[in-house]
């Protein structure tokens, strides 16, 4: 049996290195070659991807509970 507190740390904690990997590529893709405007696609997906990875996290660890 583990502790209630396991998925929401470990979730925390997954979701922060997954956005700072996708924020870091999309940055060094929008300051490189690409320039902005080339890096922006990537931008917006990657910004609404982890809006659903960061809903997934909350609808499993806090909205699960009731």
């Amino acid at each position: 049996m583990t502790s209630p507190l396991v998925p929401i740390v470990t979730g925390l904690i997954g979701l922060a290195m997954l956005a700072s990997f996708v924020l870091g590529l999309a940055h060094s893709i929008s300051t490189g070659f690409a320039g902005f405007w080339g890096g922006l696609p990537f931008t917006v997906i990657t910004v609404t991807v982890l809006a659903l990875v960061a809903y997934d996290y909350w609808d499993q660890c806090w909205r699960g509970k009731r």
